[in-house]
């Protein structure tokens, strides 16, 4: 039974990295859109955004089996 808490709770964690790499991809969008010369400094600040975001996803799927 604890198991499939685990996997639930994972499944419920995973709602915000998925809408915070949204977030991160459409202002990344929205930036290049108005200013198409600083693509390249907003594409790091996005590639960062979405590694940590997904970190934490990795992260919750990482202790969904360790409180298995």
């Amino acid at each position: 039974m604890e198991g499939n808490i685990a996997i639930l709770g994972y499944g419920l964690s995973a709602i915000g990295p998925g809408i915070g790499i949204g977030l991160i991809f459409a202002a990344f969008i929205n930036g290049t859109a108005r200013q198409p010369e600083a693509r390249g400094v907003l594409q790091g600040i996005a590639i960062l955004g979405f590694a940590l975001a997904e970190a934490l996803a990795i992260f919750g799927l990482v202790l969904a089996f360790v409180f298995q």
